[in-house]
């Protein structure tokens, strides 16, 4: 969300290879909350070391700690929630840090997030499967339809509208498809073949 309410909201996006289980966090108050942050951090997951950073630049009266979470996703919630996050008076800079990651951490964050995409894939196939069942109950309760004597098709002369110019109107169209019909069932039945004429001609 942008500071001033005027400026239009920043958006950034992060691939599996820019996330990770490390974090570093900029802008802490130089007063020794260490225990603090940690605590803070941790209610968004487990967390396995959380050390302030004395080599890493920081503002005068801030320091910078290094927290290493046991799980991608929980280190991704946190930064979600407590990236710009005032702490003591100070707000919070929280970022990714995968430059501190071993091989085994890259494979098993890659591998996490297969089968994050794999599980959400095949929950929406589940959901698209529900509506060609639907389609098949309404396929069926069509059938039950036609062999039901209830829904057998009702007489020329009946009426269905309460306006005459509609029941007009379908008496009409009725009638056309009547002469469309029998003008058919001419076509297909064809010409009368006549009878073979018997040759008594003598030959040569």
């Amino acid at each position: 969300m942008p500071r001033n309410r005027d400026e239009p909201p920043a958006i950034r996006v992060y691939t599996v290879c820019d996330e990770s289980r490390y974090l570093i966090v900029r802008n802490v108050p130089a007063l020794g909350c260490g225990d603090e942050l940690s605590k803070l951090f941790g209610s968004y997951g487990e967390i396995e070391e959380c050390k302030p950073m004395d080599g890493e630049d920081s503002e005068p009266y801030t320091d910078v700690y290094w927290i290493k979470f046991v799980q991608v996703s929980n280190a991704r919630f946190a930064k979600r929630k407590l990236d710009e996050f005032v702490f003591l008076g100070n707000q919070l800079q929280v970022s990714y840090a995968p430059q501190y990651e071993s091989l085994s951490d890259t494979k098993e964050k890659l591998e996490g997030r297969k089968k994050e995409v794999l599980s959400r894939l095949n929950s929406g196939r589940s959901k698209g499967s529900e509506p060609s069942k639907q389609m098949d109950h309404t396929e069926s309760a069509k059938a039950h339809h036609r062999q039901d004597p209830i829904f057998s098709r009702v007489t020329s002369d009946k009426e269905y509208f309460s306006s005459p110019s509609m029941n007009n109107t379908v008496q009409f169209v009725r009638e056309k498809l009547d002469k469309i019909k029998s003008s058919s069932e001419h076509i297909e039945g064809g010409p009368a073949f006549k009878k073979p004429r018997v040759d008594n001609r003598r030959r040569i």
